[in-house]
């Protein structure tokens, strides 16, 4: 669903100006340890399976949700790869939208393959290694998409 009901009225209030929204990103890996990312119709650079998180809505299943509509693929969130905002975190659509993200970012496993219909707001998907990831919308840390990073590795979250 290309944007709720809820974030419609908000738009409709504020129009083009930035809005604040808590969202989700899934890391989805497939058997050779590929990465994938997702390219929206009318844009032109990549971006994680992602959405905003629903009222009422767990961020957990925001992400399930968001990944099922985008790909047809569903997933299981296996644990949080990071929760990242602030400035750098702004974007602006094509369509003149600013948003400012705070992202809580899942690394997701696939439990099921393609599923039906998706919601058409994707234009393609595609699977990369970690050291060929696109250029991305969003500046996420690139230690979120590196396998072998430690269990215990610290992120700099001012960044």
């Amino acid at each position: 669903m290309p944007m709720s009901e809820y974030y419609q009225n908000l738009r409709n209030k504020v129009g083009k100006d930035l809005l604040f929204m808590p969202s989700v990103a899934a890391i989805i890996r497939n058997d050779l340890n590929e990465i994938l990312f997702i390219r929206k119709k009318g844009e032109s650079i990549w971006g994680l399976p992602a959405g905003a998180i629903e009222i009422g809505e767990a961020p957990a299943e925001a992400v399930i949700r968001e990944v099922c509509e985008e790909t047809g693929l569903i997933v299981v969130p296996d644990k949080i790869a990071g929760v990242f905002g602030g400035n750098k975190y702004r974007y602006e659509y094509s369509n003149g939208h600013k948003v400012e993200y705070l992202a809580i970012v899942f690394e997701c496993r696939i439990t099921e393959g393609l599923r039906g219909e998706t919601d058409g707001e994707v234009a393609e998907f595609q699977f990369y290694k970690e050291d060929q990831i696109p250029e991305i919308a969003i500046p996420y840390p690139s230690e979120i998409f590196t396998r072998q990073k430690s269990e215990a590795a610290m992120f700099d979250f001012r960044k």
